[in-house]
């Protein structure tokens, strides 16, 4: 006990030290109370992109908080975060250390944990030119058109059966099947799934890595936390990243038992099927002291964890929105009847000529994003609208109430996708950036924008929508940093009648 309390002391200490030095530094105004220990952490509530953009709105786009031991500086205005990405990119280009990174980043070391330098810098080059370039996602359009055909057939046998359908679960389906076959060349759901013991391993993993993801560590910001009872979510992360590391090494280990029976890859022509596995086992031919076998797992499982809840949750938001907009859906039929008609289904050169399927996806985007807070760290000292930033802290920026400000947007919490056709559809403005911006930008947003055109693209094409009654779709969100659906969609659907004969011969 009395160690309990050396330590309750040191951190009283250091906290009242730093709240001296930051008066005597230009630092950005801080909420007060500001409390012993705690510091902010007491305003930590679900959803916290709301309880953040309350704080903005009420004492201003810039501020300086305190979690626990860890300095944050929120940011929640355009002309704010261009400054941090563009002007002071390279100082705010590191990420936090937070457990997640050390137990499901390789501790510190795959693309989305890595602190900026020669490492990041190569990992980058390899996901934006190797594995998600223009020439590669053609390669694998294919095996999107495909899973995306699946999936309507399984949305048709439950239209023919009882008409409603759990479009949660199946957009989810949808998207990490579509991820790992590109992954690894194999489905894990269906019928045309992996064995059966497989697929459960790989069910629960990912069952288990979106539990834990969506649990908040203190430990993260109270350090002392865990020395006084606080471990459980730790061991629980320590487990489960045993579980992915096996698992993940079972496939790099499949793959690479085939590649030995079909003979060495280098010096072949790279192949329109080739998965990415077995691209970078090809990289790793010739340059096996950097192309380890742990660089690629972190590859791939930065991909599949950063790809499917983002996409899937996106696609659940979207149709959500059409459900309780029906005259926007209407548009969407119009659109897509015109351009692609009902003798075939969309594929993915269609998605770049149907505008306004686009700016769904961008409405959609801008009132729900996948990731309505982005974290970054200041790897030095700098300054941001003249306020000094410290190195060290924290940068949380609430893309969230950026883009429900009214001073950038008309009617914000209004449903409006036409507003993108009079922008001309453009996302290159610091009003919108779903996908992040400057060098931690996600490289997969391309990847991202097909899957979710053509899937619901293809949902739109095939089916009328209803909604289960008269009342409006629930739209709050859940929990998570992904900002899932408090309520999963449930939806009636029935095929449309110029798609019925192309449906039944599927």
């Amino acid at each position: 006990m009395e160690t309990f309390y050396v330590i309750l002391c040191l951190i009283a200490t250091i906290w009242i030290a730093k709240i001296a030095l930051g008066k005597k530094r230009n630092l950005p105004p801080s909420p007060f109370p500001c409390l012993p220990i705690l510091g902010h952490l007491y305003l930590v509530k679900s959803p916290i992109h709301r309880v953040l953009s309350k704080l903005s709105r009420r004492h201003g786009p810039m501020l300086m908080l305190q979690f626990g031991t860890r300095r944050v500086f929120l940011v929640s205005s355009p002309a704010a975060v261009e400054e941090c990405l563009t002007t002071n990119d390279i100082a705010f280009a590191n990420r936090p250390h937070l457990l997640a990174g050390k137990h499901f980043g390789y501790d510190y070391t795959a693309l989305s944990w890595a602190d900026y330098g020669d490492h990041w810098r190569n990992l980058r080059r390899i996901a934006s030119l190797e594995l998600l370039s223009a020439h590669r996602l053609q390669a694998h359009a294919s095996i999107r058109e495909e899973d995306v055909k699946l999936f309507v057939k399984k949305v048709y046998k439950n239209a023919m059966r009882d008409g409603t359908v759990d479009m949660k679960s199946m957009f989810f389906e949808l998207v990490l099947n579509a991820m790992m076959m590109m992954i690894s060349g194999k489905r894990y759901y269906g019928d045309s799934g992996a064995d059966v013991d497989e697929t459960r391993r790989f069910q629960e993993i990912v069952k288990e890595t979106c539990m834990l993801m969506e649990t908040t560590n203190i430990s993260d910001y109270l350090p002392w936390w865990k020395w006084v009872g606080g471990r459980n979510l730790e061991k629980q992360m320590v487990v489960l990243k045993e579980k992915r590391h096996e698992f993940m090494q079972s496939l790099l280990q499949e793959q690479k038992r085939k590649l030995v029976k079909g003979g060495n890859l280098a010096g072949e022509n790279i192949k329109k099927e080739q998965n990415f596995i077995e691209v970078l086992l090809k990289l790793q031919e010739t340059q096996p002291d950097y192309y380890k076998d742990d660089v690629i797992k972190g590859l791939m499982q930065v991909l599949l964890s950063a790809g499917t809840d983002t996409s899937s949750g996106t696609m659940e938001w979207m149709l959500s929105l059409l459900l309780n907009n029906p005259e926007t859906l209407k548009r969407a039929h119009a659109e897509i009847d015109t351009y692609v008609g009902g003798d075939r289904l969309i594929n993915d050169s269609d998605i770049p000529n149907l505008p306004f399927l686009r700016c769904i996806i961008n409405e959609t985007m801008r009132m729900y994003p996948p990731g309505p807070l982005i974290f970054h760290e200041s790897a030095k000292d700098c300054t941001v609208g003249g306020y000094e930033i410290p190195s060290g802290t924290m940068l949380l920026m609430n893309l969230w109430v950026m883009q429900h400000d009214p001073k950038h947007w008309e009617d914000p919490e209004k449903f409006k996708p036409e507003r993108f056709l009079e922008l001309n559809s453009s996302r290159d403005v610091y009003n919108l950036i779903p996908f992040g911006a400057g060098r931690r930008k996600c490289p997969a947003e391309n990847l991202a924008m097909r899957m979710i055109g053509l899937g619901l693209g293809t949902l739109i094409q095939c089916f009328e929508w209803e909604r289960l009654s008269n009342e409006m779709i629930d739209m709050t969100e859940g929990k998570g940093l992904t900002m899932p659906k408090a309520k999963p969609l449930v939806a009636i659907c029935r095929p449309r009648q110029k798609m019925a004969k192309l449906l039944a011969q599927m």
